[in-house]
């Protein structure tokens, strides 16, 4: 049985009696109709407060406009495809009984716009940007039909048009000083109107499509609540809260009733799925409150992250999969030195590849990063020009942070660990699958 885990705490928090909201929905809470009417049933609660919603592709649809640039790129045909992701919207249509005419031109827009842009010539992630940003659109387009039929003050905006970032494609960076300034017109519509917009993505300057990385839509209300000064997020999600663990994994999991802003940065950065990793550092500057909240159970109490001190946190453990070890091997028998660690990471930095994991020994220095076939082959073929390189995929990385006696004793015994590391409060291990 799922527990809610209570502390002795100090909040920091500063009232300021703001009422406007920012809530997220992620692609399970809309994956069907009756999904959809669930989120309305939940609006309905808030109809008298300013509030900005920021949806996600409905159910899979991201994995499925995944395969489509895949295939797009290989130039294979990906007709099958793009017809399930138009019958899953249409359906959602027709059970929403939505007026037909009106919502089905604009999904078919949508739809028309995925197939001319996965076949433009471009670098992969360009294309992917193009293409895989449109399930936002969808599922925003959906839900705002619904909300207006159902007698909803509600007005949609394009977030392209309001948050601006900076290159690479598949994690752009947010230009905040523009981004903040496109917002404030915003503030006038909440007066009267709830807005229904995107998560997961941006524009260039020059109006190109940008994405915010995998699962970005918790960072896409993040940058909204900043920007409009708002009270609080609220990320509804199908688990109680945030959890000590992947209850799937470990079914005697508990729930945090509050965490600390600094706490929660970490868990994400360790690969804590409930909340993207960029979600907490805009919100914990402008002390705005995050609430992680069960879309199926209002009445569960969830997770407050604030301002806040914990004394003591029972351990938190983290699996993040789909892990490769890359390991830089000396070729003349002298020992690694700063110069050829700087060269390490020049190459990660030139092929925008973050470490999980890092430790050296006399003669090799390893690093863990997540898996992405194109850039990590990338990367190897780039440090093999100065190193030996020697590479392990299908790992997963286990982090056990404010670890205690059992845990860390459980878990660096665990079979086929192939790298361990330990601090003060935090051990790690890196296990074959």
């Amino acid at each position: 049985m799922l527990k809610q885990c209570k502390y002795t705490l100090q909040s920091f928090e500063i009232n300021n009696n703001q009422l406007m909201k920012v809530f997220k929905f992620g692609g399970a809470s809309v994956k069907d109709a009756k999904a959809i009417k669930n989120v309305g049933s939940i609006l309905r609660n808030y109809s008298n407060e300013e509030l900005l919603v920021v949806v996600s592709a409905m159910g899979t649809t991201t994995n499925s406009l995944e395969r489509i640039v895949d295939l797009a790129v290989e130039k294979k045909n990906f007709n099958n495809e793009l017809a399930d992701i138009t019958a899953y919207h249409r359906n959602a249509l027709k059970y929403l009984e939505l007026n037909a005419t009106a919502a089905q031109k604009l999904i078919d827009e949508v739809i028309h716009t995925i197939t001319i842009e996965a076949v433009k010539t471009g670098e992969y992630d360009q294309v992917y940007d193009q293409v895989v940003s449109q399930g936002e659109i969808l599922a925003s387009i959906i839900l705002n039909f619904y909300l207006k039929t159902n007698g909803f003050s509600v007005e949609w905006v394009d977030a392209r048009k309001f948050i601006f970032t900076h290159p690479p494609f598949r994690e752009g960076k947010v230009n905040w000083k523009k981004t903040e300034a496109a917002v404030q017109p915003l503030k006038n519509i909440l007066t009267n109107k709830m807005i229904i917009t995107q998560g997961f993505i941006g524009a260039t300057d020059d109006g190109m499509t940008t994405t915010l990385g995998r699962e970005g839509s918790d960072f896409s209300a993040a940058i909204f609540a900043a920007c409009l000064s708002a009270e609080s997020v609220t990320i509804w999600k199908d688990v109680p809260g945030v959890m000590s663990a992947d209850p799937k994994r470990l079914p005697d999991a508990i729930v945090f009733e509050e965490l600390p802003y600094q706490e929660a940065a970490e868990m994400t950065y360790y690969g804590a799925s409930v909340i993207h990793p960029k979600t907490i550092k805009p919100l914990a500057n402008a002390k705005i409150p995050l609430l992680v909240k069960n879309f199926d159970d209002l009445s569960l109490p969830g997770t407050r992250i604030h301002d806040c001190k914990i004394d003591h946190l029972p351990p938190l453990i983290v699996f993040k999969e789909n892990q490769c070890l890359i390991s830089c091997k000396v070729t003349d028998y002298t020992f690694v030195n700063e110069q050829q660690i700087g060269l390490i990471f020049q190459a990660l930095m030139n092929h925008d590849i973050r470490i999980n994991v890092m430790q050296n020994s006399a003669i090799s220095f390893s690093i863990c990063v997540d898996f992405r076939d194109s850039k990590i082959m990338k990367l190897v073929n780039s440090l093999s020009k100065n190193f030996e390189v020697y590479y392990n995929t299908g790992l997963t990385l286990i982090t056990i942070k404010n670890y205690d006696a059992t845990t860390f004793s459980e878990y660096r015994n665990r079979a086929g660990v192939i790298l361990e590391q330990s601090s003060r409060s935090t051990l790690q291990v890196l296990v074959k699958n």
